[in-house]
């Protein structure tokens, strides 16, 4: 029987794509990334619309991070069309990797089997799992009772969310539950709390698989605060968030990195501050380690620090 360790990876975005890239270099280890279908923006939104389909967006961007090697085809998967005038007409604006998960969605008659195809030609490491296979809108409540629909116009409205929601009932894949149900490690993905993350969190199935799962579970926090979604959020305004919503955790992974006060100032013009603790005691579990890398003068999580802080996490559940 297999020893591996069996590391669930819960998200969207760019955010879980770098946890992804880290932890795909892990030996010995299973890997399950379930991601949100509820972005509606873009390709993703046009796609949505016109053919009633999952948002793929997200997943397409998992499966490259999770391709055993980068190749032509998975840079392809990546490459967007133009559309200088800015019309989205015909292809103009589409990201290739949405376009064949579309044309594989129509011709199997099933987005499951459309994302496990194209997994096999990219070779990627780990299963991909849609959290649902169903065409779902994200709705966020803020604080002054406005309720705005959308993931894309969500972070886009100047108020504080107060909690995000399905105005219908929304059931998880079997496969999601299944992985969390068999972890050993949960990790919530880095990235936009409310609308790449707990669009996964809050669907039932899976907010109740991750009460009872045995696994440990870490949330990889952000560096930065998000303009429109977490203005002034804390270390622990993050974790709040997650456990309003029914997601569970047990220890949080803070980026210990001293970032430039250079790039502190170019962040701060756009409205971003660093996320930092304000507390000296928590009821789960702070592990700090260096996280970053800057690029052009962007933050970024490295995901060779990423693998170093999962390969951490494993060797402290074998203890």
């Amino acid at each position: 029987m297999s020893s591996n360790k069996n590391i669930v990876i819960i998200g969207g975005g760019h955010g879980q794509s770098a946890i992804c890239r880290g932890v795909k270099n892990i030996r010995d280890v299973n890997i399950s990334a379930i991601v949100t279908v509820a972005d509606d923006g873009g390709s993703t939104g046009r796609l949505r619309r016109q053919f009633h389909i999952p948002a793929m967006g997200d997943i397409r961007n998992v499966m490259i991070a999770l391709a055993e090697s980068e190749t032509m085809l998975s840079d392809l998967m990546d490459y967007r069309f133009e559309d200088p005038e800015g019309t989205e007409m015909d292809v103009g604006g589409h990201n290739l990797g949405n376009l064949i998960l579309t044309a594989l969605t129509q011709q199997s008659g099933s987005f499951l089997e459309a994302v496990r195809t194209i997994g096999s030609v990219l070779r990627v490491r780990g299963d991909i799992i849609p959290a649902t296979t169903q065409v779902i809108s994200l709705f966020a409540r803020m604080d002054d009772g406005v309720i705005v629909k959308g993931e894309a116009n969500i972070p886009n409205i100047s108020n504080h969310i107060r909690t995000v929601f399905y105005d219908t009932e929304v059931r998880a894949t079997p496969e999601a539950v299944q992985a969390i149900e068999k972890a050993d490690l949960i990790i919530y993905g880095i990235g936009s709390v409310y609308t790449s993350i707990l669009p996964n969190v809050i669907i039932p199935e899976i907010r109740d698989a991750l009460h009872h799962t045995k696994a440990r579970r870490v949330y990889f926090c952000n560096a930065m605060t998000q303009p429109g979604e977490t203005d002034g959020y804390s270390v622990e305004d993050h974790v709040q968030a997650l456990m309003d919503h029914g997601g569970p955790v047990d220890a949080a992974v803070v980026a210990s990195d001293s970032i430039p006060e250079e790039i502190l100032k170019r962040y701060a013009e756009n409205g971003s501050t660093a996320v930092t603790l304000k507390q000296k005691d928590h009821s789960y579990e702070i592990l700090k380690t260096p996280l970053l890398l800057y690029e052009d003068g962007l933050i970024r999580h490295d995901p060779r620090r990423i693998q170093e802080a999962v390969e951490l996490l494993i060797t402290q559940e074998r203890r």
